[in-house]
């Protein structure tokens, strides 16, 4: 054992310098466009700095100024948390459960379930058709439907009033979740080992239920991790959706976000230091809510 275990060292010693190679184009591209940014945004946030002049060193200057002196951003801050809190969390689940039973379906029928599930989280054309839903004028289709039949005498402003915008951001972010996220959840599904399914079945394993809690959940934790990645970077990173659906700014901010704020601070009013200090916090919670997912996670483990 010890002759083999030398034997295998050396291969492993041997091919080291080709495994650098292998990895060099991505550790390249991610030390450049991941690494540095990240670093750069540490370090202006504690500056005063408009790319055009040099920064300036402000201390917690733009800290203070965030969370006592700028209204909108604590309304933004309310609603990236009550996005990653609502849609995060749903749309991880509804992944699963949608690549659950795609995975349990004829070949056939598989492909073309997974390419409707997945169409939608290509976004454009799809946030075209919900604008064309919600119109607030008598063109929309809801509106044009509901006063065909009398149910309203003049058009509602679904997407600019309060009582219905975040519903219906809520709704669409859900019926887009399903993106890159299922596709793992679906391609851990379809290469589980069936062998633990027999054992279960002997050991007393009694309904799918419990074979999905015991025994498919423990060999996906992988894919589970992966997408909760996906899902937390994305439910903090949400805007793109609610500006296209409600402006950039909503009426009176009420579905303004992180992501917005810090777009408008940074390349509208060049005020880049700001933006990175707003950057700092958005990366510290999504470190924190990763924190309490990963250890969720963790009882789930084939080790």
């Amino acid at each position: 054992m010890s002759l083999f275990k030398k034997k295998n060292s050396a291969v492993l010693e041997r091919n080291r310098p080709i495994s650098y190679v292998m990895l060099a184009p991505w550790a390249i591209l991610f030390i450049v466009f991941a690494l540095i940014p990240i670093i750069i945004a540490v370090f202006l946030s504690f500056t005063s700095f408009d790319m055009l002049n040099t920064p300036q060193f402000n201390g917690i200057d733009n800290f203070i100024r965030m969370f006592l002196d700028d209204e909108i951003f604590m309304i933004a801050l309310k609603n990236t948390l009550f996005m990653a809190i609502v849609t995060g969390p749903a749309g991880y689940i509804l992944n699963f459960v949608f690549a659950w039973g795609i995975a349990e379906s004829p070949k056939n029928v598989r492909t073309i379930l997974t390419l409707l599930f997945y169409a939608p989280s290509l976004g454009g054309s799809i946030l075209f058709i919900f604008q064309l839903i919600f119109s607030g004028d008598s063109y929309g289709l809801l509106n044009g439907f509901l006063l065909e039949y009398g149910l309203i005498d003049s058009p509602i402003q679904w997407l600019t009033d309060k009582q219905y915008g975040w519903g219906i951001i809520i709704f669409v972010s859900l019926w887009m979740s399903c993106g890159t996220g299922f596709l793992t959840f679906l391609a851990g599904l379809q290469t589980l080992n069936r062998e633990f399914s027999e054992a279960g079945a002997i050991d007393g394993i009694q309904n799918r239920w419990q074979e999905l809690f015991y025994i498919t959940l423990p060999q996906m934790r992988p894919q589970l991790l992966y997408g909760a990645i996906g899902t937390i970077s994305g439910s903090f990173g949400c805007g793109g959706l609610n500006a296209a659906l409600t402006g950039n700014p909503s009426t009176d901010y009420y579905t303004h976000t992180l992501s917005l704020h810090i777009g408008d601070h940074a390349f509208t009013r060049l005020e880049m230091g700001y933006a990175g200090a707003m950057c700092l916090v958005m990366f510290a919670m999504m470190l924190f809510y990763w924190f309490f997912v990963n250890k969720g996670l963790q009882r789930w483990s084939t080790d």
